[in-house]
């Protein structure tokens, strides 16, 4: 993990240019190639032009039902439409006060960029859009889907120097969700990079926005979000609201009801994105990142060939 540099008192980063190029070169090194022209490996379009219809298997998509085939047959058809060419991709980055925190090799944020950053060389080929909606305390800003590997680099640049909010506040993930569906009209794939903490009510703008398009979440998470260490009196302050909070962590009643806790949110979380349709990918600050979205992406690659075969 390459962790992004403090901002100065101005808000600039030192350092910055030479972070996101290192950045650049671990995901085109590792990752560069591994769609070989073939977008159902990250995810993606899956495309408008019908291909070869075949037996209906159990996990198909029921919206691919050809009911002409179907009733010729008596038998469930689906026909697999072949991937477009040209992939328009919007990314909704949260950069709320939460992601600034992270107790092992980086920050929450540094993960979020991460992802961001594989997203985008993944899907930067010829004729293919990336636009990003930046969502931050009290505001949303849109940058437009445009091509290219320059386009990448500047929505980098631009996230990664993002200023922090020091002064807290909730963002607003379902209305940028929302936003997200009135933007994207062409089908095409939808990613969300957020840790899904704090105000919910993005469940529902979540289903819509993946009923049009291929949707993947992101959750980005912290082990110290999971379970609490022994090491007696923390004082925990909410980066979002504020709120201060001293916790006696060498009780273990506490920390066993907090791990249960953290457990349940993540489940629902999980729940959540299961029933709106969208793919979960899970980084985490103690783990090589590279190493999940690889192994992501070649689980998305078997499971498509497997359904294929038979």
């Amino acid at each position: 993990m390459i962790p992004l540099p403090a901002p100065t008192a101005g808000g600039a980063r030192p350092g910055t240019e030479e972070l996101l190029r290192r950045l650049e070169l671990r995901v085109t090194h590792r990752l560069d190639g591994i769609l070989q022209g073939d977008y159902q490996g990250l995810l993606p379009g899956p495309g408008t032009e019908p291909g070869e219809a075949r037996a209906y298997l159990p996990g198909d998509d029921v919206r691919l039902i050809d009911w002409n085939v179907t009733a010729r047959t008596t038998e469930a058809h689906v026909r697999m439409p072949i991937a477009d060419r040209e992939l328009e991709t919007w990314v909704v980055v949260d950069l709320s006060a939460s992601l600034d925190f992270g107790t092992a090799s980086c920050e929450k944020r540094d993960l979020a960029l991460s992802a961001l950053a594989a997203v985008g060389h993944l899907t930067a080929r010829v004729g293919n859009r990336l636009g990003a909606l930046l969502v931050q305390a009290g505001t949303t800003s849109s940058v437009p889907a445009r091509p290219g590997r320059q386009h990448v680099r500047a929505l980098l640049h631009r996230v990664a120097t993002a200023p922090r909010d020091e002064g807290g506040g909730a963002t607003d993930l379902a209305g940028a969700l929302e936003a997200g569906v009135r933007l994207t009209r062409r089908r095409g794939l939808a990613v969300v990079i957020s840790d899904f903490l704090g105000a919910g009510g993005w469940e529902r703008p979540l289903r819509a926005l993946a009923a049009r398009h291929d949707v993947l979440a992101v959750e980005v998470l912290d082990p110290r979000e999971l379970a609490l260490p022994d090491v007696g009196i923390l004082s925990l302050v909410d980066p979002e609201t504020g709120q201060r909070l001293e916790v006696g962590t060498g009780d273990a009643r506490l920390r066993a009801r907090y791990a249960e806790a953290a457990a349940a949110q993540r489940e629902v979380t999980a729940r959540a994105v299961r029933s709106a349709g969208a793919d979960h990918l899970v980084l985490r600050t103690d783990r090589d990142w590279l190493f999940d979205i690889v192994a992501f992406v070649e689980h998305r690659r078997r499971r498509a060939g497997t359904s294929v075969a038979r």
